[in-house]
């Protein structure tokens, strides 16, 4: 049966490109394509390894996911799961020659997975003249022939989400994780199209389509210089570094310039399906990974504490 091969790119409405410009280049470290004028008021793209380019940010009010493009071996396979998608009831919608230069692909249909998430099936992506090197991370990305990373959305109903991706694109289960965190119920569902521990995850979710998108260096040190970059241009960690139990990723969290979250890592686990065991794991992290506002708290819990015993 044919599947996906990897995850080739995510499209990204937002409100603000010149801030998307900057947290993309400046704190992520991935390269600009694209983009006229200092806002890149027409949209642009951001590239991370040998493909021409990894994301499409695009001017919009929705500041949300707005496609996730899976990429395939060629026409045979896109066709093939096309079958599979229109036998199945879904509605496959093909691309225009339009739609075909803006992504800078081949061939591209479109489709909903059952959350309502919007879907590109596509073959062919352009490659870059040269090999990519950023400017601020300086070991280079893990990306190529494992995607962009991963990307993780809302989903409504578990089971179904799960059958569709199985049945449909040819994804695995890697394993859950079932918890209470902080108050909060987590029961995310993790799936990998090739070596790369997991390229999709879905859960519940509120407010928008996607809960985050995570993009990995290659040495642990990125990571840590990541977090200083993006604390000191003033943006809001939301979850703070930890490893997490599945995938063994050394990450921390924060919010993009849409207010979606992303995570920048090292370490993950690669799957080999042939001795792989899916479990279920009981928390998020093995340590980290905290909501900031506990630092705080017991900053000033250990504040006054001084503060006690030099009044004595």
């Amino acid at each position: 049966m044919s599947g996906v091969l990897q995850l080739g790119y995510l499209v990204f409405e937002v409100s603000d490109l010149a801030a998307w410009k900057d947290f993309g280049t400046k704190i992520l470290g991935l390269g600009l394509v694209g983009g006229k004028g200092d806002k890149g008021e027409e949209g642009f793209g951001l590239r991370m390894d040998g493909h021409f380019q990894r994301f499409f940010i695009e001017s919009g009010p929705a500041d949300d996911l707005a496609a996730v493009g899976w990429e395939v071996d060629g026409p045979t396979a896109l066709e093939e799961i096309v079958g599979r998608l229109k036998a199945a009831g879904h509605e496959v919608v093909q691309g225009t020659a339009e739609d075909v230069a803006r992504r800078n692909v081949d061939a591209l249909v479109r489709f909903e997975d059952p959350a309502g998430n919007p879907c590109e099936l596509y073959y062919g992506p352009k490659m870059a003249d040269a090999p990519f090197v950023s400017v601020v991370v300086r070991s280079g990305f893990v990306a190529d022939e494992q995607g962009l990373g991963h990307v993780v959305v809302v989903s409504k109903n578990a089971e179904e989400q799960e059958a569709f991706y199985a049945t449909m694109l040819g994804l695995k289960l890697s394993d859950y994780i079932r918890c209470e965190y902080f108050g909060h119920k987590i029961d995310v569902t993790f799936m990998h199209a090739n070596p790369r521990h997991h390229s999709f995850a879905f859960g519940e979710g509120r407010h928008k389509r996607i809960h985050h998108f995570m993009v990995q260096a290659r040495a642990m040190d990125e990571v840590g210089l990541c977090y200083d970059r993006f604390l000191f241009s003033g943006g809001m960690v939301h979850q703070t570094l930890g490893r997490h139990p599945n995938d063994k990723m050394f990450s921390f969290y924060g919010y993009t310039p849409s207010g979606f979250h992303f995570e920048f890592g090292y370490g993950g686990v690669e799957i080999d399906d042939e001795t792989w065991e899916t479990t279920t794991h009981d928390r998020v992290s093995e340590w980290g990974h905290h909501p900031p506002q506990l630092l705080t708290k017991a900053y000033h819990k250990a504040k006054q504490e001084r503060e006690k015993k030099n009044q004595r």
